[in-house]
Protein backbone atom coordinates (compact mmCIF):
# COMPACT_ATOMS: atom_id res chain seq x y z
CA UNK A 1 0.00 0.00 0.00
CA UNK A 2 2.92 2.30 0.63
CA UNK A 3 6.17 2.72 -0.54
CA UNK A 4 9.34 5.06 0.94
CA UNK A 5 10.47 6.66 -1.54
CA UNK A 6 14.01 6.67 -1.60
CA UNK A 7 16.38 9.47 -4.15
CA UNK A 8 19.85 9.26 -5.13
CA UNK A 9 22.16 12.56 -5.27
CA UNK A 10 23.20 13.82 -8.33
CA UNK A 11 26.43 13.56 -7.78
CA UNK A 12 27.02 10.17 -6.88
CA UNK A 13 27.01 9.24 -10.58
CA UNK A 14 29.12 9.90 -13.16
CA UNK A 15 29.30 13.79 -13.98
CA UNK A 16 29.12 13.07 -17.72
CA UNK A 17 26.17 11.20 -18.21
CA UNK A 18 23.40 13.53 -19.44
CA UNK A 19 20.17 13.93 -17.68
CA UNK A 20 18.43 10.98 -19.30
CA UNK A 21 21.54 8.41 -18.86
CA UNK A 22 21.72 9.73 -15.51
CA UNK A 23 17.88 9.31 -14.23
CA UNK A 24 17.96 5.94 -16.43
CA UNK A 25 21.27 4.39 -14.20
CA UNK A 26 18.93 5.57 -10.99
CA UNK A 27 16.45 3.58 -11.90
CA UNK A 28 18.49 1.11 -12.61
CA UNK A 29 19.88 0.77 -9.42
CA UNK A 30 16.49 1.02 -7.97
CA UNK A 31 16.38 4.74 -6.56
CA UNK A 32 12.80 6.08 -7.16
CA UNK A 33 13.82 10.02 -7.55
CA UNK A 34 17.24 11.69 -8.12
CA UNK A 35 18.70 14.71 -6.31
CA UNK A 36 19.42 17.63 -8.28
CA UNK A 37 22.65 19.63 -7.68
CA UNK A 38 22.57 23.56 -7.91
CA UNK A 39 26.35 24.33 -6.36
CA UNK A 40 28.35 26.94 -6.11
CA UNK A 41 29.87 26.26 -10.07
CA UNK A 42 28.94 28.63 -12.66
CA UNK A 43 27.81 25.67 -14.31
CA UNK A 44 24.90 24.23 -11.81
CA UNK A 45 24.10 27.79 -11.29
CA UNK A 46 23.12 28.40 -14.81
CA UNK A 47 20.90 25.69 -14.39
CA UNK A 48 18.34 27.72 -12.56
CA UNK A 49 18.61 30.10 -16.08
CA UNK A 50 17.59 27.39 -18.70
CA UNK A 51 15.39 27.79 -21.31
CA UNK A 52 11.74 26.80 -21.79
CA UNK A 53 13.22 24.41 -24.18
CA UNK A 54 15.97 23.39 -21.97
CA UNK A 55 13.41 22.77 -19.29
CA UNK A 56 11.37 21.09 -21.46
CA UNK A 57 13.86 18.67 -22.36
CA UNK A 58 14.35 17.63 -18.57
CA UNK A 59 10.84 16.66 -18.30
CA UNK A 60 10.52 14.78 -21.11
CA UNK A 61 14.07 12.71 -19.94
CA UNK A 62 11.70 12.18 -16.54
CA UNK A 63 9.06 10.95 -18.56
CA UNK A 64 10.52 8.96 -20.71
CA UNK A 65 12.74 7.12 -17.50
CA UNK A 66 9.66 7.41 -15.21
CA UNK A 67 11.95 8.30 -12.12
CA UNK A 68 11.55 11.88 -11.32
CA UNK A 69 13.40 14.63 -9.31
CA UNK A 70 11.70 15.15 -6.18
CA UNK A 71 14.05 17.21 -4.28
CA UNK A 72 16.99 20.06 -4.71
CA UNK A 73 20.36 20.66 -2.75
CA UNK A 74 20.88 24.36 -3.07
CA UNK A 75 24.21 24.42 -1.95
CA UNK A 76 25.34 27.62 -4.29
CA UNK A 77 24.19 29.73 -1.15
CA UNK A 78 28.16 28.98 -0.22
CA UNK A 79 29.04 31.34 -2.28
CA UNK A 80 25.95 33.30 -2.08
CA UNK A 81 24.83 33.77 1.21
CA UNK A 82 21.43 35.20 2.30
CA UNK A 83 23.00 36.16 5.74
CA UNK A 84 25.87 38.11 3.80
CA UNK A 85 27.28 41.60 5.18
CA UNK A 86 27.71 42.54 1.90
CA UNK A 87 24.70 43.77 -0.18
CA UNK A 88 25.35 42.38 -3.26
CA UNK A 89 26.01 39.24 -2.29
CA UNK A 90 22.81 38.81 -0.46
CA UNK A 91 21.00 40.03 -3.11
CA UNK A 92 22.20 37.46 -5.36
CA UNK A 93 21.31 34.80 -2.75
CA UNK A 94 18.05 36.11 -2.83
CA UNK A 95 17.54 35.79 -6.75
CA UNK A 96 19.31 32.46 -6.40
CA UNK A 97 16.22 31.31 -3.77
CA UNK A 98 13.52 32.72 -6.06
CA UNK A 99 15.04 31.02 -9.71
CA UNK A 100 15.53 27.92 -7.75
CA UNK A 101 11.57 28.12 -6.38
CA UNK A 102 10.45 29.00 -9.39
CA UNK A 103 12.68 25.85 -11.38
CA UNK A 104 11.40 23.76 -8.81
CA UNK A 105 7.91 24.51 -9.73
CA UNK A 106 8.45 24.31 -13.35
CA UNK A 107 10.32 20.62 -13.30
CA UNK A 108 8.17 19.42 -10.91
CA UNK A 109 10.06 19.43 -8.00
CA UNK A 110 8.77 18.85 -4.55
CA UNK A 111 11.70 20.28 -2.01
CA UNK A 112 14.19 22.84 -2.40
CA UNK A 113 16.98 22.39 0.41
CA UNK A 114 18.17 25.54 1.71
CA UNK A 115 21.73 24.90 3.33
CA UNK A 116 21.88 25.62 7.07
CA UNK A 117 24.61 28.67 6.43
CA UNK A 118 23.61 32.47 7.21
CA UNK A 119 27.67 32.65 5.63
CA UNK A 120 30.33 30.55 5.04
CA UNK A 121 33.43 32.28 3.68
CA UNK A 122 32.62 35.48 5.81
CA UNK A 123 32.97 35.47 9.86
CA UNK A 124 28.97 35.06 11.09
CA UNK A 125 27.67 37.23 13.76
CA UNK A 126 23.99 38.26 15.02
CA UNK A 127 23.43 40.47 11.60
CA UNK A 128 24.07 37.84 9.67
CA UNK A 129 21.59 35.44 11.27
CA UNK A 130 19.17 38.49 10.88
CA UNK A 131 19.98 38.75 6.99
CA UNK A 132 19.02 35.00 6.83
CA UNK A 133 15.98 35.12 8.61
CA UNK A 134 15.07 37.86 6.32
CA UNK A 135 15.78 35.87 3.30
CA UNK A 136 13.72 32.66 4.36
CA UNK A 137 11.15 34.77 5.24
CA UNK A 138 11.00 36.12 1.47
CA UNK A 139 11.55 32.46 0.48
CA UNK A 140 8.90 30.96 1.96
CA UNK A 141 6.36 33.61 0.51
CA UNK A 142 8.25 32.15 -2.79
CA UNK A 143 7.69 29.01 -1.79
CA UNK A 144 4.13 29.42 -1.24
CA UNK A 145 3.78 30.83 -4.51
CA UNK A 146 4.89 28.21 -6.46
CA UNK A 147 3.48 25.16 -4.00
CA UNK A 148 6.93 24.09 -3.38
CA UNK A 149 8.25 23.11 -0.03
CA UNK A 150 11.65 24.60 1.93
CA UNK A 151 13.51 22.05 3.98
CA UNK A 152 16.20 23.64 6.06
CA UNK A 153 19.27 21.45 6.81
CA UNK A 154 21.40 21.28 9.64
CA UNK A 155 25.56 21.77 8.53
CA UNK A 156 28.99 21.54 9.65
CA UNK A 157 28.85 24.72 11.32
CA UNK A 158 28.32 25.99 14.39
CA UNK A 159 25.19 28.13 13.18
CA UNK A 160 22.91 25.51 12.31
CA UNK A 161 24.90 22.23 13.08
CA UNK A 162 21.95 20.81 15.34
CA UNK A 163 18.08 20.50 14.92
CA UNK A 164 17.36 22.31 18.20
CA UNK A 165 19.02 25.75 16.06
CA UNK A 166 17.29 24.32 13.22
CA UNK A 167 13.91 24.29 15.05
CA UNK A 168 14.24 28.20 16.08
CA UNK A 169 14.67 29.05 13.01
CA UNK A 170 11.73 27.11 12.21
CA UNK A 171 9.14 28.88 14.52
CA UNK A 172 10.91 32.17 13.53
CA UNK A 173 9.73 32.24 10.44
CA UNK A 174 6.63 30.52 10.91
CA UNK A 175 5.59 29.51 7.62
CA UNK A 176 3.84 26.35 6.49
CA UNK A 177 6.33 26.23 3.65
CA UNK A 178 9.39 25.98 5.59
CA UNK A 179 10.11 22.98 7.89
CA UNK A 180 13.01 20.69 8.40
CA UNK A 181 15.42 18.40 5.98
CA UNK A 182 17.94 16.92 8.62
CA UNK A 183 21.42 15.26 7.87
CA UNK A 184 21.85 12.49 9.92
CA UNK A 185 25.27 12.19 9.00
CA UNK A 186 25.97 15.50 9.41
CA UNK A 187 24.16 15.01 12.89
CA UNK A 188 26.26 12.81 13.96
CA UNK A 189 29.95 14.46 12.09
CA UNK A 190 28.84 17.35 15.28
CA UNK A 191 28.92 15.02 17.81
CA UNK A 192 25.06 15.00 18.29
CA UNK A 193 22.96 11.86 18.48
CA UNK A 194 20.78 11.22 15.36
CA UNK A 195 18.28 9.42 17.06
CA UNK A 196 17.82 12.14 19.78
CA UNK A 197 17.70 14.83 17.15
CA UNK A 198 15.13 13.21 14.98
CA UNK A 199 12.81 12.38 17.86
CA UNK A 200 12.71 16.42 18.83
CA UNK A 201 11.99 17.67 15.40
CA UNK A 202 9.02 15.17 15.56
CA UNK A 203 5.83 16.46 12.76
CA UNK A 204 8.48 18.91 10.94
CA UNK A 205 10.67 16.31 8.85
CA UNK A 206 9.97 16.70 5.32
CA UNK A 207 12.98 14.58 4.16
CA UNK A 208 16.14 12.77 5.61
CA UNK A 209 19.55 12.80 3.79
CA UNK A 210 21.33 8.94 4.72
CA UNK A 211 24.83 9.03 4.76
CA UNK A 212 27.69 7.84 7.00
CA UNK A 213 30.27 9.98 8.59
CA UNK A 214 32.90 10.79 10.88
CA UNK A 215 33.45 13.40 13.85
CA UNK A 216 33.96 16.36 11.39
CA UNK A 217 34.35 14.42 8.53
CA UNK A 218 30.48 14.84 6.58
CA UNK A 219 31.57 13.43 2.86
CA UNK A 220 33.23 10.32 1.33
CA UNK A 221 32.26 7.85 4.39
CA UNK A 222 31.13 4.60 2.85
CA UNK A 223 28.21 3.24 4.64
CA UNK A 224 28.96 1.25 8.46
CA UNK A 225 32.43 3.14 8.25
CA UNK A 226 31.57 6.00 10.32
CA UNK A 227 29.84 6.27 13.37
CA UNK A 228 26.23 7.30 12.65
CA UNK A 229 23.64 4.67 14.21
CA UNK A 230 22.04 3.90 11.44
CA UNK A 231 19.67 1.27 12.99
CA UNK A 232 18.66 3.01 15.94
CA UNK A 233 18.30 6.05 14.21
CA UNK A 234 15.47 4.72 11.34
CA UNK A 235 13.48 3.17 14.51
CA UNK A 236 13.75 6.41 16.25
CA UNK A 237 12.34 8.04 12.91
CA UNK A 238 9.86 5.08 12.66
CA UNK A 239 8.76 6.26 15.88
CA UNK A 240 7.84 10.11 15.07
CA UNK A 241 5.63 8.74 12.42
CA UNK A 242 7.67 9.80 9.73
CA UNK A 243 6.83 8.61 6.42
CA UNK A 244 8.79 10.50 3.32
CA UNK A 245 11.23 11.13 1.15
CA UNK A 246 14.81 9.95 1.94
CA UNK A 247 18.06 10.92 0.31
CA UNK A 248 21.25 9.01 -0.20
CA UNK A 249 24.35 11.08 0.06
CA UNK A 250 27.23 9.77 -1.49
CA UNK A 251 29.79 11.23 -4.24
CA UNK A 252 30.59 9.15 -7.24
CA UNK A 253 33.63 10.17 -7.44
CA UNK A 254 35.08 9.24 -4.16
CA UNK A 255 33.92 5.64 -5.14
CA UNK A 256 36.00 5.82 -8.34
CA UNK A 257 38.79 7.11 -6.57
CA UNK A 258 39.15 4.06 -4.18
CA UNK A 259 38.84 1.63 -7.31
CA UNK A 260 35.08 1.25 -6.81
CA UNK A 261 32.67 1.60 -9.70
CA UNK A 262 30.21 4.46 -8.49
CA UNK A 263 27.10 2.50 -10.43
CA UNK A 264 27.46 -0.34 -8.20
CA UNK A 265 28.05 1.89 -5.17
CA UNK A 266 24.92 3.08 -5.61
CA UNK A 267 22.95 0.03 -5.98
CA UNK A 268 24.68 -0.84 -2.54
CA UNK A 269 23.49 1.88 -0.94
CA UNK A 270 19.89 1.34 -1.83
CA UNK A 271 19.95 -1.87 -0.84
CA UNK A 272 21.14 -1.11 2.60
CA UNK A 273 18.43 1.40 2.69
CA UNK A 274 16.19 -1.30 1.63
CA UNK A 275 17.14 -3.18 4.78
CA UNK A 276 16.89 -0.51 7.08
CA UNK A 277 13.49 0.61 6.51
CA UNK A 278 12.41 -3.16 6.23
CA UNK A 279 13.65 -3.49 9.74
CA UNK A 280 12.19 -0.01 11.30
CA UNK A 281 8.92 -0.22 9.65
CA UNK A 282 8.34 -4.09 9.28
CA UNK A 283 4.82 -4.10 7.38
CA UNK A 284 5.54 -0.64 5.65
CA UNK A 285 1.86 0.52 6.97
CA UNK A 286 2.14 3.85 8.45
CA UNK A 287 -0.27 4.95 10.86
CA UNK A 288 -1.94 1.86 11.81
CA UNK A 289 -3.23 1.41 8.83
CA UNK A 290 -4.72 -2.65 7.54
CA UNK A 291 -3.40 -4.26 5.09
CA UNK A 292 -5.29 -4.14 1.76
CA UNK A 293 -7.25 -7.12 1.11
Amino acid sequence: MFKMPVGLYEKALPADLCWEERLAAAGKAGYDFVEISIDESDERLGRLDWSAAERSALRRSIENTGVRIMTMCLSGHRKYPLGSHTPELRQRGLEILHKAIDFAGDIGLRVVQVMGYDVFYEPSDDETRANFIDGLQYGARWAGQAGVMLGLENLDTPFVENLSKALAIIHEVNSPWLHLYPDIGNLAAAGCHPPDELTLAKDQILGIHVKDAMPRVIRGIPFEQGIVPFQETFRALAQTGFWGLLGVEIWGQMHAARGEDPLASAAAARRFVDCLVAEAWPDHRPFGLPESE
